[in-house]
């Protein structure tokens, strides 16, 4: 599952995102989901959202419920 649609991410799903500081590189960081910051119901990049370690990115795909 891709990360470009709000509906699709939720608080407590695990996540791969890209934080501000990777974008040119595009290293992806694993976390879960704490809030959601985007409000719009899809955005281009990714859905910006804060995870339970405080870091803030774009998520690229949620790895969980990725296979089911």
């Amino acid at each position: 599952m891709n990360g470009q649609q709000r509906v699709n991410i939720k608080p407590g799903l695990e996540v791969d995102i890209v934080l501000k500081q990777d974008q040119p590189t595009g290293k992806l960081t694993r976390g879960i989901v704490k809030d959601l910051l985007t409000k719009s119901p899809t955005h281009p990049h990714g859905i910006k959202v804060r995870l339970t370690n405080g870091q803030v990115g774009r998520v690229k795909q949620v790895v969980t419920g990725a296979s089911e």
